[in-house]
């Protein structure tokens, strides 16, 4: 792995996974999605509108939303001290990534069918994008050391996280013009134009 280390084409390509990663945390966790989940799941067919039936427990469904981030992270923090000791002992760290952001991907496309009432859905998936998302980042931060000598790693780093703000960033633009300009996007539906800024 040492003759490796420093390849000019590695580094830009993990430089850039933050370009697209950096996108769920902007777009989903902290932008759009907490808007969209308690209008999308108000209109649930309850005799009270702002509370949610899960598993027989009546929520409001702003605390499911909290509910289901702290559980995403619960599940992180009990897997992956274990999946990275798994994948350091096998040398496979590349398939655990791999799982992770196939996990976290399927998962923000799957927000796309989170239409209103269909709450299942949206908690789930939300659930397991963020479970994608951290546990994809875990291993993916686990590559420096054996893409870049330590003189680098700053310099790789700080480009990671530009990257990052640039990409969710100008994302985030995009998909606040359609959700509040809809006339750019031929008078596009609110609730469908947050759901194509989950699927992109």
């Amino acid at each position: 792995m040492e003759k490796e280390l420093n390849n000019p084409k590695i580094l830009n390509a993990w430089a850039f996974y933050d370009w697209a990663n950096s996108v769920h945390s902007l777009t989903i966790t902290s932008a759009i999605f907490p808007i969209y989940f308690p209008i999308a799941a108000i209109m649930s067919g309850n005799s009270n509108p702002e509370t949610l039936d899960i598993f027989g427990l009546e929520l409001r469904n702003t605390v499911v939303y909290s509910y289901t981030i702290s559980i995403a992270f619960l599940l992180l923090s009990g897997i992956v001290p274990f999946l990275s000791g798994i994948a350091d002992y096998m040398g496979n760290k590349k398939t655990f990534m791999r799982f992770f952001c196939y996990l976290g991907s399927f998962s923000c496309i799957a927000l796309y069918f989170f239409t209103p009432g269909r709450y299942y859905i949206g908690t789930i998936a939300f659930l397991l994008s963020i479970v994608g998302w951290g546990g994809s980042i875990v291993f993916y931060n686990s590559f420096l050391p054996e893409i870049a000598s330590p003189d680098r790693y700053d310099k790789l780093s700080a480009k990671g996280f530009t990257l990052g703000y640039i990409g969710s960033v100008l994302l985030l633009i995009q998909n606040l013009t359609m959700v509040m300009i809809p006339q750019w996007y031929g008078n596009i539906a609110g609730d469908l134009a947050s759901r194509i800024s989950f699927l992109s």
